[in-house]
């Protein structure tokens, strides 16, 4: 089967491209960028000299949506919703994975309050299914078209899910999480500038994250009713990889072997997620280029919380395993082909 991808020049397009060479069931096929048609893919990626020789070319919705068996969109919010919208109205069978934040929102208004723009195609938006598998594997299955979650909602979502789901904590959640600079992807800000990250460690967005209401979204799925959500992002000097560490308080204490039972009965047929067993905690680099999420728990008694901290490989989990391991599931293959990466380490 052949996979495109729309807008490949990017550290996600990158990684798509990085991760389908290992993908027994799929060809690449064409890897559209508006600035860099003509270029070959080893100019902006260079780790994959000699592996693609193809060049990257103008899009053609059409040419597209014919040579290609699935599509991944790796475009910025709002260029995706456009694209994606003609593409569905020329094929409304189109398979497709979108790696923006365009069609993660069950209520749109809230959609246009957080990211500043009117959503092009409201029925369609009805029709997509949010891509986190370790929740809706069967959903996705079934899907034409999947929002690709956003990399901080992966790691909290995941890291919140099982204690939600059986309510057994308080709806008060606070969620830190810290980023490497490939977050915020190629294009250069004051912030990511080397000399201001290098050496740095700073918050941003504070209380005003457009990852905040997509991940409330989905804690209050799983919780049933609303819950008070304090996210915090942090922006340190790596290149790649989340941490996040997530404050819930209990309704009745549980000590921490009993949460990590949860947690490991929550995610026995969730291939790409570790429990790590008592008093060992996750590191970014122990999951560095792979699909892993790995959690960490430590009930407080003191407190009366629980302390859970998640890692993910920002590009990978966070953003193109996580939109393969969504389309080997749309598709029928198995969910870990092309995805058998050990992390990188040390």
């Amino acid at each position: 089967m052949i996979a495109s991808v729309i807008g490949a020049t990017g550290y996600t397009g990158g990684e798509l491209l990085r991760l389908l060479l290992n993908h027994n069931k799929i060809e690449i096929g064409t890897l559209t960028s508006e600035s860099y048609a003509g270029k070959k893919v080893s100019e902006l990626h260079p780790n994959l000299n000699g592996l693609i020789e193809k060049n990257f070319v103008d899009l053609d919705i059409n040419e597209v949506i014919e040579t290609s068996d699935v599509i991944f969109a790796a475009l910025p919010h709002g260029a995706s919703n456009e694209i994606i919208s003609k593409i569905y109205s020329i094929n409304d069978t189109v398979n497709l994975i979108d790696l923006s934040g365009d069609f993660r929102f069950d209520d749109l208004s809230i959609y246009e309050e957080w990211y500043k723009i009117k959503h092009a195609n409201p029925e369609l938006n009805k029709k997509a299914v949010f891509g986190l598998p370790e929740l809706y594997k069967d959903k996705i299955k079934k899907a034409k078209l999947i929002a690709n979650p956003g990399c901080y909602p992966t790691s909290a979502i995941l890291g919140t899910a099982p204690l939600l789901k059986n309510k057994l904590v308080k709806h008060d959640i606070i969620v830190d999480s810290k980023s490497g600079v490939s977050g915020a992807g190629k294009k250069l800000t004051n912030n990511t500038h080397f000399p201001e990250a290098n050496e740095n460690f700073s918050a941003y967005g504070i209380a005003n994250h457009r990852h905040s209401p997509e991940i409330q979204q989905e804690m209050e799925k799983l919780f049933g009713s609303k819950v008070n959500l304090s996210f915090t992002p942090h922006l340190v000097p790596i290149n790649r990889g989340i941490l996040t560490t997530i404050y819930m308080t209990f309704n009745k204490f549980m000590e921490t072997n009993e949460v990590i039972a949860l947690y490991r009965e929550f995610f026995k047929d969730s291939p790409f997620v570790r429990v790590l067993d008592e008093g060992k905690f996750p590191q970014t680099k122990a999951v560095l280029g792979s699909n892993y999420c790995d959690i960490g728990i430590k009930s407080d008694k003191r407190t009366g919380r629980v302390i859970v901290i998640s890692a993910i490989d920002n590009l990978v989990k966070g953003a193109s395993g996580q939109a393969i391991q969504n389309m080997n599931l749309m598709m029928g293959f198995g969910e870990k082909e092309g995805l058998k990466v050990v992390p990188l380490y040390p």
